[in-house]
């Protein structure tokens, strides 16, 4: 029976996601809400809000919704799946229950759920309000620096201060406590500072099974070499050279087998993405942070390497059958280049032209900050006749296939290079750290 699927969420993440949805036999009709004009050619884009659950609801009736795939964690952290079950049970749904999802709606129950279960993680403490601020000032002195505090709540990928001395620590407490990340920040965690590599690993499960996905490593600065302000992410790669047999061996035994009989015990049901933001201290695998959806722009790398049929995986993990699946993955590398708005991720400007699209040869364009320069998101008879104009900070994604990451690099770059927009900018040196390894 075709399957019906609708993603919620209209990023580079979803329209990676959808791109790889569109490819599989199983497909009935694909819709995204609110697609881009990346998902136009292969999808229905429909309009809506995504954090409106009843309106959610009324599309997935009107279009005779089977599988509902959430991209963003905004509306599962705030309960769209335990709302989907009440309102729609013959619904799957791809993506974690509200209890599910405090993994990344609260890194305190994050933390306190690694240290009960025995995973490896830095050592932390939280503190609740401003009224915490004396105790959480008295903790940074039982610390090396630098110091790493991070909002409890979701900050957008922004809540987490790394500081490189005591001063800065307590300046950066100050401000969190009064309300530099609003609600998120009202409660802190204080961590221990972890010195390595990260890693970004993803994982499919129905609950009790569970299915490795490819591994990728992305760039969150924007300046080269890791320099500046944090970002949503300006590139990926996968598969990423340190995770070798050896160090994926450490992760599924130490970190994410326990994750998913930790769930088991605690009696949480969890069908959808766990990404687990790992980072390789001297050969031993530590978890930063648990996020309750895949990456963005790693989806962008992942998505092109796997062989097989993705929207069957996704049914049948949503559907508490993921233990027969079986997921193929090629053995090339994909590089993702992020071109960004001048200014991201502080003020930039919209609605500029973006030109020369249809120039770039052998690589995927997945889209995020675009829309159509004429009113409406419009469809697969429409999306090839409007004009695409910039619409966020981060506009779209280049990924490139090659056999090793310079090729892919080489390829992906010089592609890029025919895509011109008014104060385009992107980093030069994504996969320059791994090719040294």
């Amino acid at each position: 029976m075709p399957i019906n699927v609708l993603v919620l969420g209209n990023g580079g993440r979803e329209c990676a996601l959808a791109w790889k949805i569109a490819q599989s036999p199983s497909l009935g009709k694909l819709f995204v809400m609110n697609g881009n004009p990346g998902t136009a050619p292969f999808a229905e884009n429909v309009s809506g809000d995504v954090k409106d659950f009843d309106q959610v609801r009324d599309i997935i009736g009107k279009y005779a919704v089977d599988l509902l795939v959430v991209g963003p964690e905004d509306p599962l952290v705030n309960g769209i799946t335990d709302y989907m079950a009440a309102e729609i049970p013959e619904l799957k749904v791809v993506g974690p229950g509200r209890a599910g999802a405090m993994l990344e709606g609260s890194k305190q129950f994050a933390k306190r759920f690694m240290k009960r279960y025995g995973i490896p993680t830095a050592d932390f403490k939280s503190f609740d309000g401003a009224g915490q601020l004396p105790e959480a000032m008295e903790y940074l002195d039982t610390l090396a620096p630098p110091y790493v505090l991070k909002a409890d709540g979701l900050a957008a990928g922004k809540g987490v201060i790394i500081a490189p001395t005591k001063t800065e620590a307590e300046k950066g407490l100050e401000e969190m406590f009064g309300g530099k990340f609003g609600k998120a920040g009202h409660r802190v965690v204080i961590e221990q500072f972890l010195s390595g590599i990260e890693v970004s690993v993803f994982i499919l499960t129905d609950g009790r099974n569970w299915m490795l996905l490819p591994e990728a490593k992305d760039y969150k600065r924007i300046g080269e070499g890791d320099t500046g302000l944090n970002t949503g992410g300006m590139g990926s790669v996968s598969p990423v050279p340190f995770c070798n047999s050896a160090f994926m061996d450490k992760v599924r035994e130490r970190i994410i087998q326990p994750t998913i009989d930790g769930l088991v015990t605690d009696k949480i049901p969890y069908r959808g993405f766990v990404f687990f933001g790992l980072i390789n201290c001297g050969g031993d695998p530590y978890v930063i942070e648990y996020n309750c959806r895949m990456g963005d722009p790693e989806t962008q790398s992942v998505m092109p390497r796997i062989k097989s049929d993705f929207l069957g995986h996704l049914y049948a993990a949503a559907s508490g059958n993921l233990k027969k699946e079986r997921i193929e993955v090629s053995g090339d590398t994909a590089v993702s280049i992020v071109a960004v708005s001048g200014g991201y991720p502080e003020s930039y400007g919209k609605g500029y032209r973006i030109n020369g699209m249809e120039n770039a040869e052998s690589v995927t364009i997945f889209q995020s900050g675009t829309r159509f320069a004429e009113t409406g998101t419009g469809g697969k008879d429409t999306a090839s006749k409007k004009a695409i104009v910039t619409s966020g900070g981060r506009v779209l994604a280049v990924t490139a296939i090659a056999d090793d990451i310079a090729k892919a690099r080489e390829k992906g770059y010089r592609e890029l290079a025919k895509i011109d927009f008014d104060k385009m900018y992107c980093r030069h040196d994504i996969g320059c750290d791994l090719m040294k390894r």
